[in-house]
């Protein structure tokens, strides 16, 4: 079979929802809008180049121009799976459908934290939903005098361990990280991810470094990364991809620090020579200003990626293809500091595009991982249908 494209790029604009989806109010989500929301306060998004690809002919934003003859076939899609965390969109993008949902706690239960604290020799200190910088103003000070471990979560999956590189050094963390991860695996705390949240500073300037580190789950079933794998494609992790997936399917694997730094990473690799799947994660625009609710700082955060993409599209080659999406919706304006149930755009580019179309909305984001696979001839995944046909 002909292999249309031989480079995939994916990139997913992390949390970057394009309105409710039809299951919202199930989720406490209704009126969600996170691109429509951001729009407004900003009165107008600056996104030349998203428009040119037809971001506004997916659903007008404000500010952005809806193409007369857009440069790539677009769409929303929806969600299949039964979550709207990080994990969750990322497998089912990959070909996965998850049915029972991770575990999220306001407060970890007593004997975890007792077990922590046992096998790390360290007391706890937080266990509570709160700001990853936040907490670092209001218990960083004490974990400087003590050492203890500042543990928090967010209204996603995930327990987060806090210590700063002075006091905790880095390698005694990570450890720490790896004996919570095995402690939640099983059912009885599901939790999808446990991460190490290293800081330097002073109190009252205190500051996250990029020795971040995830530690998840492993994807429940193969995806379309295994599949390619197993037949000798290249699959490029930048960003966190390759801890969402702990590695699985995963080539090479290329650390970033920002959406800034991402950008940088997805265009050097561009230069090389591969043939398969480069998947990029963009997490700022959630973890920086989804979580914190900050509308302005999304916004900005979304112009500035958008004053990169030409350095993308110069760079494609005829038989490249980019692929532009999302994982779930993290709305600025929405109550709380959780993740929200929406649609997520997809866009698809390539360099034979004369006019973009408007392709089926499609009903889980697994139709990527379909199409990636039919792509390459490699194994189909259980979920998905693949829009290949629909975009050559």
């Amino acid at each position: 079979m002909e292999q249309p494209f031989k480079r995939v790029f994916l990139i997913v604009l992390d949390s970057v929802g394009i309105g409710e989806a039809p299951d919202a109010e199930q989720f406490n989500d209704k009126g969600a809008d996170t691109l429509g929301h951001i729009a407004e306060h900003m009165d107008g998004l600056k996104m030349p180049n998203m428009a040119a690809l037809g971001l506004s002919n997916i659903r007008e934003i404000k500010g952005i121009t809806k193409a007369a003859t857009p440069k790539a076939h677009y769409t929303k899609m929806q969600e299949m799976s039964n979550g709207k965390d990080t994990m969750t969109g990322h497998w089912e993008i990959m070909g996965l459908y998850i049915e029972t949902p991770f575990r999220t706690f306001a407060e970890f239960p007593k004997e975890l934290i007792a077990e922590i604290e046992r096998r790390s020799g360290r007391k706890v200190i937080g266990n509570k939903p709160a700001s990853g910088t936040a907490i670092l103003d209001e218990l960083g000070p004490e974990h400087m005098e003590t050492g203890h471990l500042i543990v928090y979560t967010s209204a996603d999956s995930v327990l987060q361990i806090a210590a700063h590189e002075d006091v905790v050094p880095l390698d005694e963390l990570y450890e720490i990280c790896e004996m919570a991860r095995e402690l939640t695996k099983d059912e009885k705390y599901m939790i999808g991810r446990v991460i190490a949240r290293p800081f330097i500073g002073e109190p009252g300037n205190f500051e996250r470094t990029a020795n971040r580190h995830d530690y998840a789950l492993k994807p429940f079933g193969r995806t379309v990364m295994n599949h390619l794998q197993d037949d000798n494609y290249d699959v490029i992790a930048l960003g966190k991809i390759s801890d969402i997936y702990d590695g699985e399917g995963v080539t090479e694997a290329i650390r970033t620090k920002s959406n800034m730094d991402g950008m940088d990473q997805l265009v050097a690799s561009m230069d090389k020579e591969f043939t398969g799947l480069n998947f990029l994660n963009l997490v700022d625009f959630d973890a920086k200003y989804g979580h914190r609710r900050n509308p302005q700082g999304y916004g900005e955060a979304l112009e500035a990626f958008d004053q990169r993409l030409p350095e993308v599209l110069n760079k494609l080659q005829d038989d490249d293809l980019l692929i532009i999406t999302a994982d779930h919706g993290n709305d600025p304006v929405h109550h709380g500091t959780d993740h929200t149930r929406e649609y997520v755009p997809l866009i698809v580019h390539h360099k034979h595009v004369t006019e973009g179309k408007a392709l089926s909305v499609r009903e889980t984001f697994a139709d990527i991982g379909a199409t990636v696979a039919e792509n390459f001839n490699t194994t189909m995944p259980q979920y998905g249908t693949s829009f290949l046909k629909d975009i050559q």
